[in-house]
């Protein structure tokens, strides 16, 4: 079995996992799972793990690991929650310095483990428990509220009806044209080309999920913020990893580092950069959080990073490393959103939630396993 099949498998088995999910919890809750405004939920909900998993993603497929992103992502959160509503700053000043931070706290732990060897197990895990204890002791351990309107608005904010469509259209087509300049590129280089048929059923099952999302998420309030702003990061990194050298230089890395040494790549450098873009993922996860909450909580963040780990093995990254795709973290973060929201509305007790995803996690992780025996 090929890399590029074992792959093209593992995105059927999650789309057929997400359709049983989901008439599952509809039978349920009598359809009310379905529901614009409960479809609506789902996605903002998916949209901080998904955005904590673009960032995993890249690190995990580097042979690294990062257990610290829950606390960091509290500890981010609860900074801009203080930056608002104790010192007054604006909006901008806010989002601004909490991103930097986020990325210098990201390349500090690559640095430790890039340029001091030390194991990225060891040193997110100090990571982990310092950021948690640095979020208890500058909120005082005491929940920082209310957020001004205008930090709200980044994790509840939603887009008008109109501007919702027009996105989706403008979607559509870079997707459209975006295709055609590769199937052109392809044939220029006399490559083999995909049928054109299946390009446009490709092309047709996009618009309709595309489409079909905005027109559900409008008879509700719109597309939420977060999930825009997912869109967008998905796409960014997606590009990254496909199209950039610095996107195969990763994969090269957790493929084999030895070879990837000797063809000259800056391992130190590539890793340090990988950690610092997860800083990153993990500050814009922050703001998200303590605006969707309306506060920065001294618990918030917490089993975030499991969920995130967890995304990124059920979306077909390989812990081994070299083995990831974006798009594929994403449909994992939402897998979990669907099993958290569907468990919540059916008041299924809070151990038996914890139970369920860690054994759906290890049937991933054993899933990953088995297909490379067979490869």
């Amino acid at each position: 079995m090929s890399k590029l099949k074992s792959i093209n498998l593992q995105v059927y088995i999650m789309f057929i996992a997400i359709i049983v999910i989901m008439l599952f919890f509809s039978v349920a809750t009598d359809g009310a799972y379905l529901s614009a405004r409960n479809v609506s939920n789902l996605l903002r909900q998916t949209s901080i793990t998904g955005i904590l998993a673009i960032g995993m993603v890249f690190v995990i497929i580097s042979a690294e690991i990062d257990l610290s992103v829950g606390s960091l992502m509290g500890l981010l959160g609860g900074f801009a929650a203080i930056t608002n509503v104790w010192w007054g700053w604006s909006l901008p000043a806010t989002i601004i310095v909490t991103l930097i931070l986020g990325l210098m706290i990201g390349a500090w732990n690559g640095w430790w483990v890039a340029y001091r060897k030390v194991p990225s197990f060891i040193v997110t895990l100090a990571g982990m428990l310092a950021f948690r204890g640095a979020l208890i002791g500058l909120t005082d351990g005491t929940t920082v509220s209310p957020i001004s309107r205008d930090m709200t608005l980044i994790g509840q904010g939603y887009l008008s009806d109109i501007t919702g469509m027009l996105i989706g259209f403008i979607a559509i087509a870079i997707f459209v044209l975006w295709g055609g300049y590769q199937r052109k590129a392809r044939q220029k280089l006399q490559l083999q080309v995909p049928n054109a048929g299946k390009e446009t059923l490709k092309y047709g099952v996009f618009a309709i999920v595309v489409l079909g999302a905005i027109y559900l998420l409008n008879d509700y309030r719109g597309i939420p913020f977060p999930v825009l702003l997912l869109a967008l990061l998905a796409a960014i990194g997606m590009f990254i990893a496909k199209k950039t050298a610095f996107g195969r230089q990763v994969y090269a890395i957790g493929g084999n580092i030895d070879a990837a040494c000797l063809s000259g790549i800056n391992v130190e450098k590539i890793k340090m950069s990988i950690f610092a873009i997860n800083g990153l993922m993990v500050a814009i996860a922050g703001l998200i959080l303590s605006a969707r909450l309306g506060a920065g909580s001294p618990s918030a963040g917490q089993n975030a990073e499991l969920d995130a780990i967890a995304a990124c093995v059920i979306g077909g990254a390989s812990l081994a490393g070299g083995i990831g795709t974006v798009y594929g973290v994403v449909i994992g973060a939402f897998i979990i959103a669907l099993l958290d929201n569907g468990m919540s509305m059916l008041d299924v007790p809070t151990f038996w939630q914890y139970i369920v995803k860690g054994s759906i996690l290890l049937l991933a992780v054993w899933v990953d396993t088995m297909s490379k025996k067979k490869m």
